[in-house]
C-alpha cells in the first residue's frame, strides 16, 4: 500500500538530503573542484573532503581550502573558480547514474505529498539532475539552498520543507554533521547515512513493510 494512506492528517514527512543521501554526488563534486582548482595549485584529498567539506556551502568550502593552502588564499581569490566548477559539474551530473535504481523503486512506492528534497545546493544545480534521473515528480516539495536565508546547520531548510508539506512531524535522512544538526534543530527524527548505497535500505527498515 502507499505509505501514509491510512492517515487522515498531513502529519508525517520524509525529508531527504540530496548529496550523499539521495544521490552519490560527493565524489563528482570532489573531482570537479580539484579539476578547476589545480590551476591555482590547490587540491584536496578525498579523505579531507569527506571529513571537512561535505554539507557546507561552497563559500565555506573555499574558505577552509584557502586557509589550508601554503600560502593561504582568501575566499575572494578563489571565488572565480566557482562558476567553472558549477559548469563542469552540470555537464557531468546529468549523464545519469547518480541516483540508484533501489532509490527509484522506493520513491515510486511512497506518497509524493510526504516527500521533500532538502539541499544546500541551488535549484539550478539540483533540479536538472532530478529531472534527468526521472524522479522530480516524486517529490511534493523541494528546498534549495538559494531559497532560504540560512543554510544548514541552521534549522530553516528543514522547517521550510515541513511547512511546504504541511507536516507536523518529519523523518530526515542526512549524511553530514551540518545536515544532521539542521534536521535535529528543526525537530525531525533523524537517520544518519554513512554511505549513499545504504540510504534506501535504512528508510525501508524504519518504515517497515506495512508502510511501503
Amino acid at each position: 500500500m502507499k505509505v501514509f494512506e491510512a492517515m487522515n492528517e498531513r502529519l508525517f514527512a520524509i525529508l531527504l538530503d540530496f548529496d550523499g543521501v539521495l544521490a552519490d554526488t560527493e565524489p563528482l563534486h570532489w573531482q570537479c573542484w580539484n579539476g578547476v582548482l589545480r590551476e591555482a595549485g590547490l587540491e584536496v584529498s578525498w579523505e579531507d573532503y569527506k571529513r571537512h567539506c561535505v554539507g557546507i556551502s561552497d563559500r565555506d568550502f573555499l574558505a577552509r581550502l584557502g586557509a589550508l593552502a601554503n600560502p593561504p588564499r582568501t575566499v575572494d581569490e578563489l571565488l572565480p573558480f566557482y562558476p567553472l566548477k558549477k559548469k563542469l559539474f552540470a555537464e557531468m551530473a546529468t549523464r545519469g547514474g547518480l541516483i540508484s535504481q533501489e532509490w527509484k523503486d522506493l520513491l515510486a512506492r511512497l506518497e509524493p505529498g510526504r516527500l521533500a528534497v532538502v539541499t544546500s545546493s541551488s535549484r539550478q544545480e539540483i533540479e536538472p539532475i532530478l529531472r534527468a534521473e526521472g524522479v522530480l515528480e516524486r517529490f511534493g516539495a523541494a528546498v534549495y539552498g538559494d531559497e532560504v536565508h540560512r543554510l544548514k546547520p541552521d534549522p530553516e531548510p528543514y522547517r521550510t520543507a515541513m511547512e511546504r508539506l504541511g507536516a507536523k512531524r518529519a523523518l530526515a535522512l542526512e549524511d553530514s554533521a551540518a545536515g544532521l544538526e539542521s534536521a535535529r534543530r528543526a525537530g525531525c527524527d533523524v537517520i544518519e547515512v554513512r554511505e549513499p548505497a545504504e540510504a534506501p535500505r535504512l528508510l525501508r527498515r524504519r518504515l517497515g513493510p506495512e508502510e511501503i
